[in-house]
């Protein structure tokens, strides 16, 4: 199965963003459409938005195609993209080994997820049987935190 056919419909018919900034591969003195202050360099600019400097050197270190690196806000933001890129809000569920880490139950009912949880047994495992059965044909996610 290919990663289009797991994006939610609403997802994968998006058109990405697009500002002057990426269009014009190069250097201006004023971005007017970021209303961004001409004066106060090298402050007065909003970062880039995709990263690309540090995800090439992240790029050169892991070895790594830049392209395919995600840098997000801690671990919160991207948990949350992957709630709002694969889970239908009412329909679709996410399978948790608990305990875990507690985003993950918060996400699920910030994007209205079913939420279902596999407990650890006294040994702190788990059956992977009974973390199958909790899944069926609506489960987006299994999250396995370590």
């Amino acid at each position: 199965m290919n990663l289009d056919q797991l994006l939610r419909e609403n997802i994968r018919s998006l058109q990405p963003y697009s500002c002057a900034r990426d269009e014009f591969k190069g250097e201006a003195s004023v971005y007017l459409d970021a209303n961004e202050n001409p004066y106060n360099a090298p402050y007065n600019r909003y970062p880039d938005p995709l990263q690309w400097e540090v995800k090439e050197k992240i790029s050169a270190i892991k070895n790594v195609p830049a392209e395919n690196i995600f840098l997000g806000n801690g671990s919160d933001e991207p948990i949350d993209l992957l709630f709002r890129a694969f889970c239908e809000p009412r329909i679709d569920n996410v399978v948790a080994i608990e305990p875990t880490y507690g985003m993950y139950k918060v996400s699920a009912s910030i994007n209205d997820v079913e939420y279902r949880k596999v407990l650890l047994n006294e040994n702190f495992d788990f059956l992977a049987e009974e973390l199958l059965a909790a899944c069926n044909a609506n489960t987006k996610i299994i999250w396995l935190c370590s």
